[in-house]
């Protein structure tokens, strides 16, 4: 069992940064792959960003590539999302998600843990 908290939302202005967190705990971090989604309202859930175990490979979404950049700090237990150059289309509730497989999925059924999510709202 893995529980994820996720924290760093907020209202920014477009062209604007925020940086993300997801808090892991209840199984040995290391051992779990790491991925960020997005829902925005009457949409579906989408992918963002993933990274794998040791944090050397990662995977992104066309619309956020050059922008968005995911890390992990396995001793920490926690994963980010520095997300820069904000645009009002990646206003969304942001979901951090782990999948007890190594790799970087991109496909919601590859993650069996989930946050509640955390609201990013950009202005324009």
């Amino acid at each position: 069992q893995v529980q994820l908290v996720e924290s760093g939302g907020g209202l920014v202005q477009a062209g604007g940064s925020l940086r993300l967190s997801c808090a892991a705990s209840g199984r040995t971090f290391s051992n779990v792959a790491m991925g960020w989604f997005r829902q925005a309202p009457g949409q579906e859930r989408e992918f963002v960003a993933s990274i794998n175990w040791a944090g050397q490979y990662a995977n992104y979404a066309d619309s956020v590539k050059g922008r968005f950049t995911i890390s992990r700090d396995n001793a920490k237990n926690t994963v980010f999302l520095q997300m820069n150059s904000l645009k009002p289309e990646d206003t969304a509730v942001y979901l951090c998600a782990a999948s007890s497989r190594n790799g970087v999925f991109t496909k919601i059924y590859d993650y069996t843990y989930w946050g509640q999510g955390t609201q990013v709202t950009v202005s324009s």
